[in-house]
């Protein structure tokens, strides 16, 4: 393994300049593009709502939330009052402990959520999975697991 502050290798700066061209740019667009047209959302405040539509009950702790979601409480907290005036998330306070908040979801926002997801599968198939091959696929769900594994432990 090589040292972290070693500079970068030519196939390791080609890898990292398509994932930062790939995922963190090109695919976000086009997903907030079609999220946007067929939904009125963000691509933060559709997370959110994926997030709540498959917890328990379809509601989460704020705290739970801004961890899932991988966004700070305070950018957590404009996303989702963004979605409660729309109506499509509810805040109610938590019964065994005052200090915790429940984001719930609505049934507005789980009709949202039916409005989008085609449009969005049809986008996360066309950019990423219809490009690579099943072990290609297998291969980036492991590698991207663990480096998010990784960054989610600092």
């Amino acid at each position: 393994m090589s040292d972290a502050a070693d500079p970068l290798g030519d196939p390791e700066m080609r890898a990292w300049m398509a994932f930062l061209s790939a995922a963190g740019h090109l695919m976000d667009h086009e997903v907030e593009r079609q999220l946007k047209r067929d939904g009125g959302l963000s691509h933060p405040e559709f997370e959110v709502l994926v997030r709540l539509d498959r917890a328990d009950g379809g509601r989460l702790r704020m705290s739970d939330l801004a961890r899932q979601v991988m966004i700070s409480k305070s950018r957590l907290t404009y996303q989702v009052t963004q979605l409660e005036r729309a109506g499509l998330v509810r805040r109610t306070g938590c019964e065994t402990d005052r200090r915790s908040v429940w984001a719930e979801l609505t049934g507005a926002g789980a009709a949202a959520l039916e409005r989008v997801r085609p449009g969005h599968r049809r986008v996360v198939r066309e950019s990423l999975i219809d490009v690579l091959s099943g072990e290609e696929i297998e291969l980036l769900g492991d590698a991207l697991g663990r480096v998010a594994d990784r960054l989610r432990s600092r």
